[in-house]
């Protein structure tokens, strides 16, 4: 025979009743510290993942935008370059003519007469 104690029974009805409370309290609050930092971050400056995503392609697709407009120019430096060089070469032999094209003046002292 199986006896029944009332006590035993009640005392596991009333710790099943206060692990489901405190389970409760748990999820409770979880959730009031889940909106509490929520508010918490809201006022904040920070933003969400999907604004810094799309930043951050942003930026990469500037980042390639630039370096491709480096390239060109470094390019069309390149070619400048070539060119330039007959010209600042056709100018020097000019500036040194000019430079050799004066004759120095001759002074001959001739003695003072008394």
């Amino acid at each position: 025979m199986q006896s029944e104690n009332r006590f035993f029974d009640d005392l596991a009805k009333m710790v099943n009743g206060i692990a489901g409370t405190v389970a409760g309290a748990g999820r409770e609050a979880e959730t009031a510290m889940r909106d509490r930092a929520r508010e918490w971050v809201g006022r904040m400056d920070f933003v969400s993942r999907e604004e810094f995503e799309a930043v951050k392609q942003m930026a990469a697709t500037a980042r390639a935008e630039a370096e491709a407009l480096k390239a060109r120019l470094d390019k069309l430096e390149g070619a400048a370059k070539p060119a330039a060089a007959p010209k600042a070469a056709a100018t020097k032999p000019a500036a040194s003519k000019t430079a050799t094209a004066k004759p120095a003046a001759k002074t001959t002292a001739k003695p003072k007469a008394k």
